[in-house]
């Protein structure tokens, strides 16, 4: 009977390194660049390193949502807590770099289903923990209604967002200043103009 392999430790910077190549790699080059040579040759280490500290690569990537959704977590939570949640919440739905890494999270859940059931669970409990949260916002504003309700305001600002993000990749702007100022006169009629 043979014994577990040991794993490296969960904290170990080497470990912590291996997670940022592969995060890098994906964002840069899409998720199927997620190798074990090329997250090791990113991170400056051996290829060896990346199955010392995950048992494959389904697992180190399985982490690396793990870790995205930790941090989008704690990304929600303070723009959420911020003087102005709902612009705060556009903003970080327009990060370039977390709408690819998002986007190629997607992609990759295509192919994995482990990645998408976690990713699954994670985009559920982050888009409970927004309209949740907007919901007193938008009935402390009186804004809410029948149209404008936190789960639908939450859909449309990550749709254009994310849109709007991978188009600028493509050098397609057409339309964007005009979104841009759409979203800004809402959110200035919600929560004031931005300081």
């Amino acid at each position: 009977m043979t014994s577990p392999r040991r794993l490296g430790a969960d904290d170990a910077v080497n470990r912590k390194a291996l997670l940022n190549a592969a995060q890098q790699l994906m964002i840069e080059d899409g998720y199927d660049a997620v190798t074990t040579r090329r997250v090791a040759a990113k991170a400056g280490l051996k290829p060896q390193l990346v199955h010392y500290y995950f048992q494959s690569m389904d697992d180190l990537l399985l982490e690396l949502v793990r870790r995205a959704t930790a941090r989008s977590r704690e990304a929600f939570a303070a723009a959420l807590e911020s003087p102005k949640p709902v612009r705060a919440l556009w903003e970080l739905s327009s990060d370039p770099q977390v709408t690819a890494l998002t986007i190629e999270m997607m992609a990759l859940a295509n192919h994995r289903k482990a990645v998408r059931n976690e990713l699954a669970v994670a985009a559920k409990e982050l888009r409970r923990m927004q309209v949740d949260a907007l919901s007193a916002l938008l009935e402390r504003t009186g804004v809410a209604n029948d149209v404008v309700r936190p789960d639908a305001l939450m859909v449309v600002m990550a749709s254009v967002s994310r849109m709007m993000v991978m188009e600028r990749a493509l050098g397609v702007s057409m339309g964007h200043k005009n979104a841009l100022a759409l979203v800004e006169h809402f959110l200035a009629n919600l929560e004031g103009s931005a300081s």
